[in-house]
């Protein structure tokens, strides 16, 4: 067995010497220098006691005889190096997980994967799971891997099966070694470190393939570094697995970790708190532990007890039945005997009854001949009665197909209709819409008609006034030329006759210039009132010109309204038939459901009934009556079934059969009420 640490440089060990100018040169270093020599010291004093202790017990209790071989001194060599790498071991696992605990408490309690403490446990924790495993011989070369042992917890304990997928996930991990780190990391995560191992101390019996028997997860050593495993739930680990190298991570031992320098008083006291607090934590943590397994006792329990209280009520219903049983089993036993009984006397009357049947047999044998060649002749007429019906068959199941696609027809229809019924329901709505606004429109029309006509018998009064008024000028305007004519002649016949009264003459004149001035005033002003009553005019017949053109809007208008009502005659009319289709829509649509219901009750009847064959029915279906030579087979050809003569004396018209045909009485007063339901 050969489970070396490995150290990581042989130079940084600190020699005597050394120490010495160090402490001459720096009084710092001194601090912790001196301590590890005397930790160093005592460590080997206490490795050389118990050696010597373990060497003088072995040879007392006997593992080592006096007279000593050498294949024994080998063995017992060999057995006290893996004594010694076991209390080694779980002295580094102490310590590594002290000073995890210590640091995480000083750090609040949560930890990252660089932090040097926990990669050093992890570090001891490889080791320790390394420790007197197996070698396994594979075609590639020999494996010694502890990621064998862990893979056996998925099986054991079903908890952990997240944790084997996770790691099996996981692409950057190629090796073994790897893998089995990565679920040391994520077990650590969980909490559950202490548990699974435990799981795996449990069963020794499947770690005896991977470990040797001195190995340390096979003593009791590894139930101790287990128990301690269970004071690191305290500590909460954010490790990140993604862009760890873990394949070709080397396991050093840092030991510089576990070389604490001198502390004072005050050193110590807080560090007699750490641990109780530690020691605290570890009790809460075995607390949990107790109390979750108390519970899952208690709920044991009470399930073994229900299961208890449920077998002792199933024993006394068993025994109840039992005892039931028991009473039927004698009921059965008295009841053979009588059956026993009335069997023998059965049997001597039939013996009896069978002498005379033979008798009568014989008598009745000549009869039956007879009545053999009457019923060949019947047979091979019901033969060709078979026939007809199988005929009559195929014909109905060719009407069958027929009304089936009549059936899928009509249901189109009824569809098609529908639809065109909710379209014209719509069209209806939009022309009643449509109407209501013509009908607003013609009263806002009839309403402006009704002004325009009042502004153009206003505007006719007014050019009414005006053109008596224009009269009434030109009949001024004539008047006043007339007289500036005869003032004119009389001024020429002046002028001839009183060439020589210029004087008075001239005095005339002026005054008639006077007057001819004042006419020629009076003239200007008719001319302008002339010419504004032109313009009036113009006005008014522009006025005029408007109101005609609105006028003849409104004559347009009217027309419109004319035709609007023609329209809407047209719309009533055409509403009108459609509501007279629609009733005798609603009529067609009611004759073709009641149509439908007709066809679905004769598919029912053609589904639901079949053809009972002869050899099938030897009671008549109503009266229950025996067939015999004198009471003959009917069949119903509503029903299939068959009965007897007087049960099936009807006749009635069915649609496969365009005669009247033998139905059965039920059938007879079922389509007689069909019938008179549909005539109604």
């Amino acid at each position: 067995i050969k489970e070396d640490f490995e150290i990581i440089d042989k130079n940084q060990i600190p020699n005597t010497a050394e120490v010495k100018n160090e402490e001459k040169e720096k009084t710092d270093e001194a601090r912790w220098s001196a301590p590890i020599l005397s930790l160093a010291k005592k460590a080997s004093e206490n490795l050389v006691l118990s050696y010597g202790n373990a060497l003088k017990s072995a040879s007392l209790v006997g593992f080592i005889p006096k007279a000593v071989s050498n294949d024994s001194t080998a063995k017992t060599s060999a057995r006290y190096h893996a004594m010694e790498e076991r209390a080694n071991l779980m002295n580094m696992m102490k310590l590594s997980i002290k000073i995890l605990i210590q640091s995480a408490l000083s750090l609040g309690r949560t930890l990252d994967s660089d932090f040097p403490p926990l990669q050093q446990f992890f570090v001891v924790l490889e080791h320790c799971l390394k420790h007197g495993l197996k070698v396994k011989k594979t075609f590639i070369g020999q494996n010694k891997s502890f990621f064998g042992p862990l893979e056996l917890v998925e099986k054991l304990c079903p908890e952990a099966s997240d944790i084997a997928t996770s790691v099996k996930n996981l692409p950057e991990l190629k090796t073994a070694v790897g893998r089995g780190r990565a679920w040391l990391y994520l077990a650590l995560m969980q909490k559950k470190l202490a548990d699974y191992l435990k799981v795996l101390l449990d069963h020794k019996h499947l770690l005896s393939e991977f470990y040797e028997p001195d190995a340390l997860m096979m003593e009791e050593e590894g139930a101790v570094i287990v128990g301690l495993l269970v004071g690191l739930n305290v500590i909460d680990a954010n490790l990140c697995l993604k862009g760890e190298d873990l394949d070709s991570q080397v396991g050093v031992i840092d030991f510089s970790l576990y070389l604490k320098e001198t502390q004072d008083s005050d050193g110590k006291q807080d560090g007699g708190i750490t641990a109780v607090l530690d020691q605290k934590h570890y009790v809460e943590e075995l607390n949990r532990h107790l109390s979750c397994t108390v519970a899952d006792l208690q709920n044991k329990i009470d399930c073994l007890e229900k299961t208890n209280s449920k077998l002792q009520e199933e024993l006394a219903a068993a025994t109840d039945r039992i005892g039931s049983l028991q009473e039927e089993q004698q009921q059965l036993k008295q009841q053979n005997e009588l059956i026993r009984e009335r069997s023998e006397k059965s049997v001597e009357v039939t013996k009896e009854d069978t002498k005379v049947e033979l008798d009568t047999y014989k008598q009745s044998r000549q009869g039956l001949d007879e009545m053999y060649s009457d019923v060949w002749k019947q047979l091979k007429e019901e033969k060709k009665i078979r026939l007809e019906l199988e005929k009559e068959l195929e014909l109905q199941i060719g009407m069958k197909t027929e009304m089936e696609i009549a059936m899928k027809l009509l249901e189109k229809d009824t569809h098609e209709k529908q639809d065109t019924l909710v379209a014209l329901r719509q069209q209806l709505e939009e022309v009643k819409a449509i109407n209501l606004q013509m009908f607003h429109k013609s009263q806002n029309a009839e309403c402006s008609l009704q002004q325009k006509t009042e502004a153009i018998s206003s505007f006719e009064g007014k050019t009414n006034e005006m053109m008596s008024s224009m009269k009434q000028m030109e009949e001024r305007l004539q008047h006043a030329e007339k007289a500036r004519q005869a003032a004119e002649e009389r001024c020429n016949k002046m002028k001839q006759e009183l060439a020589g009264r210029l004087d008075t003459c001239r005095q005339q004149m002026s005054q008639l210039d006077s007057k001819c001035s004042t006419l020629e005033k009076e003239l200007k002003s008719e001319k302008e009132q002339r010419q504004t009553l032109q313009r009036e005019l113009h006005q008014e017949k522009d006025a005029t010109t408007l109101l005609k053109t609105e006028l003849q809007q409104m004559e347009g208008l009217k027309k419109e309204l004319r035709k609007l009502q023609d329209e809407k005659q047209q719309l009533e009319k055409v509403c009108e038939e459609q509501e007279q289709a629609l009733q005798e829509m609603g009529l067609h649509l009611s004759q073709s459901k009641l149509k439908m219901e007709d066809i679905k009750e004769v598919n029912k009847a053609l589904k639901g009934h079949t053809w009972l064959k002869d050899d099938e029915a030897t009671h008549c279906k109503q009266c229950e009556k025996e067939f015999s030579i004198s009471r003959r087979k009917h069949h119903c050809r509503n029903c299939g079934d068959i009965f007897c003569n007087t049960c099936s004396s009807n006749e009635l018209a069915l649609p496969s059969y365009p005669k009247p045909v033998r139905v059965c009485d039920t059938c007879h007063t079922l389509l007689l009420q069909r019938c008179s339901s549909n005539s109604s």
